[in-house]
């Protein structure tokens, strides 16, 4: 398997991502498939706020988040 990590840059990846879910969500709402809509967005949902509940955001300062700001 490739490793477009790699060959592409993250937000290349990412946009590849986003392309995808998009056509993904296009295809079935074209196909009238809203049940299957509903499941993927609780789903997704649900996964984000396990995201956000085990986000370790204690670990983070003030000063990390200013410092990484004057490097870019």
């Amino acid at each position: 398997m490739i490793n477009f990590h790699q060959k592409f840059g993250r937000r290349t990846v990412a946009l590849f991502w986003l392309v995808l879910v998009a056509i993904l969500i296009g295809v079935l709402i074209y196909l009238e498939q809203i049940a299957i809509l509903y499941v993927l967005a609780t789903l997704a949902l649900v996964v984000l706020l396990l995201i956000v509940a085990f986000a370790d955001l204690e670990s983070i300062g003030r000063e990390d988040i200013e410092g990484s700001a004057s490097n870019n």
